[in-house]
């Protein structure tokens, strides 16, 4: 049986489940994760349910404007994102996982000061989807998408729209 793990912002207002255990876990050097101190999970959207806080949810884009930084708007964290690494992924914070002890997972770095050099390197999230291709950031969804509820997660824009 896959296990299921719960998490959620500081305040508890933006909540979420991930199914599985975390793996090719890493602590990225680039600027925006040595800040927040993120411990990226990058899973596939369907193991990724957004349980509640859809409406406390901002985002925060720079650079390519690729990687779409949600927080919640009232405690200010990061439970998760879309990476630009991988745009049709979602990226948990395994710190915003509850009852997850950190000693026990296997932390990986990644040169993200050297992110264009280091993205064409060896990537420890990239071997758990060797067998399903990256699809092209354009087919996929790249902004939040929203539906009558709020932002959909573990859906994908062709999904959405077919």
């Amino acid at each position: 049986m896959t296990p299921l793990h719960h998490g959620s912002c500081h305040c508890g207002l933006v909540r979420f489940r991930v199914s599985g255990e975390p793996s090719g876990v890493v602590a990225c050097t680039c600027s925006i994760c040595r800040k927040k101190g993120y411990l990226h999970w990058i899973v596939p959207p369907e193991r990724f349910e957004l349980v509640s806080g859809a409406d406390a949810l901002t985002t925060y884009r720079f650079g390519t404007g690729v990687a779409q930084h949600h927080f919640c708007r009232s405690c200010g964290m990061h439970p998760f994102y879309v990476p630009r690494s991988d745009p049709d992924k979602i990226d948990v914070n395994v710190r915003c996982l509850d009852d997850v002890d950190l000693t026990t997972i296997e932390i990986g770095t990644f040169d993200g000061q050297s992110w264009e050099e280091s993205i064409q390197g060896h990537l420890p999230w990239r071997e758990l989807f060797a067998a399903k291709p990256l699809r092209e950031a354009s087919v996929v969804a790249t902004e939040v998408l929203t539906g009558e509820d709020g932002p959909e997660y573990g859906r994908t824009a062709e999904e959405t729209t077919r």
